[in-house]
């Protein structure tokens, strides 16, 4: 089966359950759930196309964004772009995608050294995130922030020892929000690079945030902000 991953559901016709090409698929595809259905039900699912007996439903792939470069000449005339700054955990990090994806982002930032990748365990929290938003891996965030910055994107650092709060500033406009790693926040080098840092006013005795928390409300307050007025 090509790129086995991609794979959500596989749907075989009933009464073709013990053929040779049939038993083979299923025992490549043992981590995919397998129905065994009516051809009627297949003819709905294909649309009526010509479908052989199965139907696989697959993720929808990932638009290719290759370098910085490809991400700002994407044709979003109002982007808005999650950085995370050398984030450890991958359950932290699938949070961040899942929460990305449900604000609407255009693509992911992530550094290639000293932070986690997309691996199954993020992919398994992300609830496909991970497989539908762009994610860039960078060797060097700086010059990617830099690049951002020179194709008229606003570079906004989030860090609890800022001026301004999350509120105060107007995002409806070209945007990359930066959110640091777990307990150590943005690297010096990574806050040179940002146009403004802004923090999340805090009220109670917590003296910070999940980052996958602080994340969804630094998000979502772009996204209401960018609604139209009625």
């Amino acid at each position: 089966m090509q790129s086995p991953e991609t794979v959500l559901e596989v749907w075989i016709q009933e009464n073709k359950r013990n053929t040779a090409s049939i038993t083979g698929l299923t025992n490549l595809a043992d981590t995919v759930p397998v129905q065994y259905v009516a051809k009627g039900t297949l003819d709905k699912l294909a649309k009526n196309g010509n479908h052989q007996g199965i139907v696989i439903r697959r993720r929808r792939p990932k638009t290719l964004i290759h370098d910085v470069k490809d991400l700002v000449h994407a044709g979003n005339t109002l982007p808005l772009i999650l950085v995370l700054d050398g984030i450890q955990d991958p359950h932290n990090l699938g949070a961040c995608l899942r929460t990305a994806d449900a604000a609407g982002v255009q693509a992911v930032i992530l550094p290639k050294n000293r932070a986690a990748g997309v691996t199954p365990t993020v992919s398994k929290v992300a609830s496909g995130a991970a497989e539908n938003i762009p994610v860039l891996q960078v060797n060097n965030l700086a010059r990617a922030l830099q690049q951002l910055q020179a194709a008229g994107v606003w570079i906004i650092g989030a860090t609890e020892s800022a001026e301004h709060s999350i509120y105060e500033i107007d995002l409806a406009r070209p945007l990359a929000l930066v959110m640091g790693a777990e307990g150590t926040g943005l690297r010096r080098n990574t806050r040179r690079n940002c146009d403004m840092l802004v923090y999340i006013p805090m009220a109670g005795i917590v003296e910070s945030l999940n980052i996958s928390v602080a994340t969804g409300i630094c998000l979502f307050e772009a996204v209401r902000q960018r609604q139209p007025v009625s």
